[in-house]
């Protein structure tokens, strides 16, 4: 065929019959289709998405001209075509869908984040955010819709003096290679807070690592509601009247987003987190400060590293570029293989070797698994997240272990283990109790601060001038820590649960703790009515002990509590709440706190547990 040969050029078609955007099936060109046929199917299609356009734009979609289609018998609308004279020859161009599809000149919208849930660890950040700057500022600029528009681009270089030190933290569930799990994508806990200079408006900058009165030139990184992320490229001023960098006992420490507080004294961990307890009353209590009783220092963890009971280190697999290219060479670790825990700020695991806040055991078992790890990553069709938890060792007889006399110092309570199934039981002493639980499933993993904060609470049940209460109940109870360990004063102990597994872990242990089942019980309550398992117990001597969830009380949960009115009420979170809901109520029915302390469950890091007592007066 030579260039002056009259050429037809028929549009793009599909290989076979397709479903249209709405539905309908597109015909290929068959042979002895004129190509008026042709033209006609093409110009077909072409009004479809002409149409389809128009709709997604909101107007009215343009006029065209149509003619009769013998392939569809009715009428089409014809497609622009220009005509090129080559030679004496007319060739019929038809435009690529790609040139012809009209553009829209609307502008993208970002998709605004809704605001934070209340007393949720994002609405803390934005509570300290406006303590900052100002809650009238901040009101202000969302009112204008500009919370998200930053001073700063992303990759911006500034310098910027630490205010204050928040006590924050951001959790985003994500799927990483088809494993669901909450991750710690933009750590904020115990990060510094900046207010931007005043020319830049109002704007607070976050820097992890950094502390009140250091200056800092850092790198900002991406904006969210009021503020934007950054990293510490150089320390300019160091606050060296709280910052030690010689305690520092973690070689990834300032990368990893699992500590942030290795730079301090244990003493100032202790006041920060102290601090933490007082802010979080006097934002979220909304108690006027003659009803929040001096908040008491924070109870120092007997380990403060090597205390973890439990962690869990996560990886990726293999991309397919990586798989076609084949295993690497034995015995050595591939680059793009990160084993361990998320980098501050990111979503992304960087590799680690050893945690030190965890125990010997769990490293030991976690360094045998990184070299298998290693060697057979190509065998792992997803990611995994790792399960470790430190345990007593299983094979030892539960029973025969707790009757008298009881031998501590022989190998069976002596021996300890790793547990990597997330459905196998782990094993623990806590004080002088036996507690056995599945490994996957939730039981506090500082086992060295549980016998103190435990003689906390019953101290304050048992404290002077008060008549002892007859009846305990554990609300949320799990496998059964405080009922268990709190049972010897009380006539009769109940353990409240949901979970119909956790109820018969706790069950178990009341049995290995030879705790007669007259005295104790596990049920399973309704989430609609959990106090009817209790009924019978007598509101004015009955203690309370509620050790909830993270997010803490529900709703139902509350109004099922303040129903039933127990005389105490001890370790609650939303302790506010149920203060507020009785303050107009008589005498003998409303609560007041009387006693606030913290527990450093973590060092190392800017977690604190609360402990709070209240009483009907």
């Amino acid at each position: 065929m030579t260039d002056d040969t009259p050429q037809s050029v028929a549009p793009r078609t599909r290989e076979v019959d397709e479903p249209e955007m709405d539905g309908h099936v597109s015909k290929k060109p068959r042979l002895g289709d004129t190509i008026e046929d042709i033209l006609a199917a093409a110009a077909a299609r072409d009004e479809m998405e002409k149409l389809a356009a128009a709709a997604q734009r909101d107007v009215e979609p343009p006029v065209v001209d149509t003619v009769e289609s013998s392939l569809t018998g009715g009428p089409v609308s014809v497609p622009d075509i220009e005509d090129t004279t080559m030679g004496d020859s007319v060739m019929i161009q038809l435009h690529d869908q790609e040139q012809r599809k009209p553009k829209s000149t609307r502008k993208k919208r970002r998709r605004v984040a809704p605001l934070p849930e209340a007393c949720s660890p994002a609405d803390v950040l934005q509570q300290e955010i406006r303590a900052l700057i100002g809650g009238e500022e901040v009101d202000a600029v969302t009112k204008a819709g500009k919370a998200f528009e930053a001073p700063y681009t992303s990759g911006d270089e500034v310098v910027v003096t630490i205010d204050s030190i928040g006590s924050g933290v951001w959790w985003r569930s994500q799927t990483v290679d088809g494993i669901h799990e909450m991750l710690q994508l933009r750590v904020v806990t115990g990060s510094g807070l900046a207010k931007v200079p005043k020319d830049k408006g109002p704007w607070v900058i976050v820097v992890p690592f950094a502390l009140p009165g250091e200056t800092v030139r850092v790198k900002v990184g991406w904006p969210e509601r009021m503020y934007s992320n950054a990293r510490v490229l150089e320390m300019l001023v160091p606050n060296t009247s709280m910052r030690d960098d010689s305690l520092v006992q973690c070689k990834y420490f300032g990368k990893c987003a699992g500590c942030q507080y290795q730079m301090l004294s244990s003493e100032t961990q202790l006041d920060l987190k102290r601090d933490v307890v007082v802010k979080a009353y006097k934002t979220y209590s909304n108690l006027p400060e003659s009803s929040i009783p001096v908040v008491d220092g924070t109870v120092e963890s007997p380990l403060l590293y090597g205390y973890r009971t439990k962690f869990t280190p996560h990886f990726g697999s293999a991309s397919q570029t990586t798989r076609r290219a084949g295993p690497h060479p034995e015995g050595t670790h591939p680059p793009w293989l990160k084993i361990g825990f998320n980098e501050v700020n990111t979503s992304h695991a960087m590799d680690i070797e050893d945690c030190p806040i965890a125990m010997d055991t769990l490293n030991e078992k976690y360094g045998e698994d990184r070299k298998h790890i290693i060697k057979n990553i190509l065998s792992y069709k997803k990611g995994v997240s790792l399960n470790y938890r430190d345990s007593l060792d299983t094979t030892f007889d539960a029973e025969a272990m707790m009757t008298p006399p009881i031998d501590r110092l022989s190998e069976a309570f002596t021996k300890h283990i790793v547990i990597s199934d997330q459905k196998s039981y782990a094993r623990e002493m806590v004080g002088d109790f036996m507690f056995e639980y599945v490994s996957g499933g939730f039981f506090q993993n500082n086992n060295s601060i549980m016998p103190l904060m435990i003689d906390h609470v019953r101290q304050l049940v048992q404290q002077s001038g008060v008549d002892h209460p007859t009846h305990l109940v554990d609300t949320y109870c799990g496998s059964g820590l405080f009922g268990i360990s709190l049972h010897e004063p009380f006539q009769v102990v109940a353990g409240i649960e949901l979970s119909s597994e956790a109820i018969q872990a706790a069950k178990r242990n009341a049995a290995l703790n030879r705790i007669p089942s007259s005295k104790i019980s596990f049920l399973a309550g309704d989430a609609q009515n959990i106090f009817s398992t209790v009924g019978d117990f007598p509101p004015s001597q009955t203690v309370v002990v509620i050790d909830p969830p993270r997010k803490g009380c529900d709703e139902m949960f509350l109004e099922q509590l303040l129903r039933f009115r127990a005389k105490t009420v001890v370790y609650a979170r939303d302790v506010g709440t149920i203060v507020g809901r009785t303050e107009g109520d008589g005498e003998g029915r409303r609560y007041r706190v009387e006693s606030l302390r913290g527990f450093d469950l973590f060092p190392q890091t800017a977690h604190v547990e609360s402990v709070a007592l209240l009483r009907l007066y």
